[in-house]
């Protein structure tokens, strides 16, 4: 039988398929049947410190609104600390005590002291590891590229320096120059970089004509750009790349694994397909090695990385300029 051995930021792993974070991985009797079905590993659902901070506010407006009615109040008021993280580790406590496999902790931060209490609490509540969610939306014009990239560096800098145990990145696909950038993660000593995070985007409803936010799976297709990046980076770094988004079958996973991952984050599969899904994924990969004759995942890995490939502007390919010179195309 194929071995499916792989890792994610270090840790070894049975296979490559890590449940990402998402509401399924928030929920002990999820996890449990995830393990059953084969995951490797899970990311647990993010931590959010705008939203923690945003709750916090409307508990303390609650509790103060009645303060002043009357001299009483003041000395009788229930003396109740704000909670909404320590009901966050208590989740990732039985999270972790539900399941064997390795669980990730994913962290979504906005200030410095945030990152690294979170990673503090999170380490001691016996995760596995973490998964820092670096992506910024620059509204100002005077924050430069370096700016934001040299926060997040500092950022990772400051949490593996109070934890012991690893620490990787999922990044958006937005920076200027993403293979600099991953470069100087992989040189300030991250444990694995994952390509890429996926974001909600704000749409118009045209008959209210407000706002409105959308929300949708990833789609055939959607696996191409980090397919792309982690045939371009792979070969680069000194830490294993995760591919994510769009990963929705074995053939997928197949595909990353070709060009240099060595794990794969699937969400959006989980629920369209099921659970079950995760069962096929596995025998799929395990059946297409058997076809091919590998023995383990290492026999193939990273072998139609950009460094590999036959055609070196495989990857590096924006536009077919020999399609563009010809008039007969129409556009």
């Amino acid at each position: 039988m194929s071995q499916l051995n792989s890792t994610l930021y270090g840790i070894p792993l049975k296979n490559p398929l890590v449940a990402g974070a998402s509401s399924f991985t928030a929920r002990p009797e999820k996890v449990k049947e995830m393990e059953a079905a084969g995951i490797a590993a899970i990311i647990i659902k993010s931590i959010f410190e705008e939203e923690l901070q945003l709750e916090e506010f409307k508990l303390d407006e609650s509790l103060e609104r009645y303060n002043n009615l009357h001299a009483e109040m003041i000395t009788t008021h229930p003396n109740l600390e704000y909670s909404g993280d320590q009901q966050h580790l208590l989740m990732v406590k039985n999270v972790r005590a539900a399941v064997t496999i390795p669980v990730i902790a994913s962290i979504n931060a906005v200030t410095r002291e945030g990152w690294v209490k979170y990673a503090k609490d999170l380490e001691a509540a016996g995760v596995d590891g973490l998964e820092l969610n670096f992506y910024s939306l620059p509204l100002m014009e005077n924050i430069s590229a370096e700016e934001i990239e040299t926060g997040h560096i500092e950022i990772l800098k400051a949490v593996k320096s109070v934890v012991k145990i690893p620490v990787g990145v999922k990044l958006s696909p937005y920076y200027t120059n993403i293979t600099g950038f991953v470069k100087r993660l992989d040189d300030a000593g991250v444990d694995g970089v994952t390509l890429f995070n996926r974001f909600f985007q704000p749409d118009i409803d045209t008959l209210k004509e407000k706002e409105s936010v959308t929300f949708s799976f990833s789609q055939v297709g959607d696996n191409l750009l980090p397919l792309r990046w982690t045939a371009l980076l792979s070969d680069k770094l000194n830490c294993p790349v995760t591919a994510a988004n769009g990963i929705l079958d074995e053939e997928d996973v197949i595909k990353a694994l070709l060009v240099g991952a060595s794990s794969v984050q699937i969400v959006s599969t989980l629920y369209k397909n099921g659970l079950q899904q995760i069962t096929e994924m596995v025998e799929g990969i395990e059946k297409w090695m058997e076809l091919k004759g590998y023995a383990s995942i290492e026999d193939f890995r990273g072998s139609m990385s950009k460094d590999k490939q036959q055609d070196p502007w495989a990857f590096e390919r924006i536009q077919y300029i020999e399609m563009l010179m010809k008039k007969s195309i129409m556009f």
